[in-house]
C-alpha cells in the first residue's frame, strides 16, 4: 500500500462500497491521486477491525470517514501535501 494516498477498506456485496468505490475512482481520477481498494474479509485482522463499518476511506495512512464520501471534505483532504 506504499504509494497510494487513499485507501478504501471495503467487502465484496456492498452496495455503500460499491458506490464509495465509484466516488473515491471518480475524484482520484479527477485529481490525479493513487488509490487502493482492500478487501477487509481477505484479512482476519482487518475484518475484526472494521467489522461492518465499511467502506472506510483512508487518507495518508489515516482514517478519513467511513460509509459515505463526504466529497468536498475528501476533496480538500486531497488538496493538502501528503503526510
Amino acid at each position: 500500500m506504499a504509494g497510494e494516498r487513499v485507501t478504501l477498506y471495503t467487502r465484496a456485496g456492498c452496495s455503500l462500497c460499491a458506490t464509495a468505490e465509484a466516488d473515491v475512482a471518480r475524484i482520484c481520477g479527477e485529481l490525479g491521486q493513487s488509490w487502493l481498494a482492500v478487501d477487509v474479509d481477505t484479512d482476519p485482522e482487518l475484518r475484526a477491525e472494521y467489522g461492518d463499518r465499511v467502506p472506510v476511506i483512508a487518507v495518508d495512512g489515516r482514517e478519513h470517514g467511513y460509509w459515505r464520501v463526504e466529497e468536498p471534505r475528501f476533496r480538500a483532504a486531497l488538496a493538502r501535501p501528503p503526510r
